[in-house]
């Protein structure tokens, strides 16, 4: 039997001087087939099958990085469906404020090209310039609704402001809307495209359903073609055209509740204990600290539960609300809490941080 070899195309890693416009035009003709495909990062490979238009390098806190493949009409399917909930037309503006490494910044640029609008780039800016439409992660929210009045009136001027990227914590919602913020929570992948169910529901050809295991699945016309070898081969990430993620999470009345991470659900003295639970706890009792919740090894308990703050922390005052389960082991001051590009909890870079202080006071 003689295998039909795929048609190819270039592929190109994206630049570091190109300018804003310059990667939108370069996304257009990547989705049109008459440019190169773009990577986010330098690839061993210069060719590619001609259906994927993107490769994304994704990593969270803690998994291993992946290179996501993604085709056109992934791209599209997504930036239609986003337009469609949005009720976005021809014109509208998108404002960039997201890093262009991730599918979400990326994401930003796709959407205001099938506008037929330039890219509003308010990233670094102390002038924001107003936009239809913007994309953000609660901490560039909460960074709004505490510290920078400017871009809190460039998120009231929007007609939908896009959260997502990590847990938003119902309190910073809440304030949100009072300050008249039209927040529009999102959650999915890179490997669905980015944001796929908005406001707890899937976005118009999403399917989402829970394994056996409460794992959450997602099925739809933007999933990703699969994982980039470095060989050049594609490994499909679905089974029978579902993705199966990595989050905990539950469906009620047709609205998906996403719990945590189960790779953030720690074994600690054989006690099952979910890290963004704690976090989500002790923000209740301490509300203007930064945290982070991570582990260290242990000998007494596997994995011992640390918090590290930028402020100094009352362990025993934690216990007394949170009782011994949530009480971290052991606490840790950093000055700047950890952070991946995209603004989600970086639990590696604490646990090395934290590893360093020890060393340093030992």
């Amino acid at each position: 039997m003689i295998m039909e070899e795929k048609e190819l195309r270039e592929i190109v890693p994206i630049q570091a001087e190109w300018s804003i416009p310059q990667l939108q035009e370069n996304l257009a003709v990547a989705l049109e087939g008459s440019g190169p495909a773009l990577s986010t990062t330098q690839l061993l490979i210069s060719t590619i099958d001609s259906e994927i238009a993107l490769v994304v390098n994704t990593s969270g806190s803690s998994d291993d990085s992946k290179l996501v493949a993604i085709s056109k009409s992934a791209l599209i399917a997504s930036t239609n469906a986003s337009h469609k909930y949005l009720g976005a037309t021809p014109g509208d503006s998108w404002s960039l404020l997201l890093p262009t490494t991730h599918i979400a910044g990326i994401n930003v640029l796709i959407r205001a090209t099938a506008l037929g609008s330039r890219v509003i780039d308010n990233r670094n800016s102390s002038k924001y310039i107003d936009a239809d439409f913007i994309s953000i992660v609660p901490t560039q929210l909460y960074k709004a609704l505490t510290s920078d009045s400017k871009l809190l009136e460039h998120l009231r001027a929007a007609e939908a402001v896009l959260v997502g990227g990590a847990r938003l914590d119902d309190k910073v919602k809440k304030e949100a809307t009072a300050h008249h913020i039209k927040i529009v929570t999102t959650y999915g992948m890179t490997e669905m495209c980015g944001g796929c169910v908005y406001n707890q529901k899937p976005l118009d050809g999403v399917e989402v359903n829970i394994n056996n295991d409460g794992l959450i699945k997602l099925k739809g016309p933007m999933i990703a073609s699969g994982y980039l070898m470095e060989n050049g081969e594609i490994n499909s990430l679905s089974t029978n055209g579902w993705f199966e993620s990595n989050d905990i999470g539950e469906i009620n009345s047709g609205m998906l509740k996403v719990s945590g991470r189960a790779d953030e659900v720690i074994i600690s003295g054989g006690e099952k204990i979910s890290l963004s639970l704690v976090e989500q706890r002790v923000r209740e009792l301490l509300p203007n600290q930064d945290l982070i919740a991570f582990t260290l090894p242990d000998e007494k308990w596997g994995e011992k539960l640390c918090l590290a703050s930028n402020r100094k922390l009352d362990l025993a005052a934690l216990k007394e609300k949170l009782g011994s389960l949530l009480t971290p082991k052991e606490v840790f001051v950093f000055q700047q809490i950890p952070t991946t590009a995209i603004g989600k909890p970086d639990r590696r870079a604490a646990a090395t941080l934290a590893t360093g202080l020890r060393s340093a006071n030992e």
